[in-house]
């Protein structure tokens, strides 16, 4: 279990905000702030600086699902959503947020240790997936480019493609960069000529 986290509970009833505190701290989490209004949510996510916001609303609808992720700032942070009620598209619409989590039937003390963890869990998983992602676009990026560097070099001096890629190599190695800086300041260069 993560110990060291700041933890945002948004629930408008004192009476639920002192339970859902109480289990925290007992989990072991003490860094705990309460907000009781949603429309301060913007305000205390950028002053706190939450590592996971748990969020106790009755009956959700499609815009609050979509300020809660403005607001929260889902990329960054884990999500975890307790309605009393639901439907099928605003579980979907929920996900497509990036909620981390979303319990039907409310937020109930003896959860909220197994909740947090497993939204923890999957928030982790999905941002080494979306790392993994954004890591493999910019590889096939990356490729596109030094490919277009040789194709500019094969025509311009009448190389082959391993003669090209081999002329970007040697050039990055001699001015201390990578291959694709330097295949890069050639396509861009090649682009600026008529």
């Amino acid at each position: 279990m993560i110990q060291d986290l700041r933890i945002l509970v948004v629930e408008p009833d004192p009476d639920r905000v002192s339970d859902i505190v109480d289990a925290l701290r007992e989990a072991g989490w003490l860094d705990v702030k309460a907000l009781a209004q949603i429309s301060a949510l913007v305000r205390t996510v950028k002053t706190f600086s939450p590592d996971i916001v748990l969020i106790d609303l009755a009956n959700p609808d499609r815009d609050t699902l979509e300020h809660i992720s403005f607001a929260t700032e889902t990329s960054k942070r884990a999500v975890a959503l307790f309605v009393d009620q639901t439907d099928e598209g605003l579980t979907q619409a929920a996900l497509n947020a990036g909620v981390s989590a979303y319990v039907i039937d409310g937020l109930k003390k003896e959860r909220i240790k197994s909740v947090l963890e497993t939204a923890i869990a999957r928030f982790n998983y999905m941002r080494q997936m979306q790392s993994e992602l954004d890591a493999a676009k910019q590889a096939l990026a990356d490729r596109k480019t030094i490919d277009r560097a040789k194709g500019i070099l094969m025509r311009q001096r009448g190389v082959s493609e391993d003669d090209a890629y081999n002329l970007l190599r040697k050039t990055a190695m001699g001015q201390g960069r990578k291959v694709i800086d330097v295949a890069h300041a050639l396509v861009t260069a090649a682009d600026l000529l008529p």
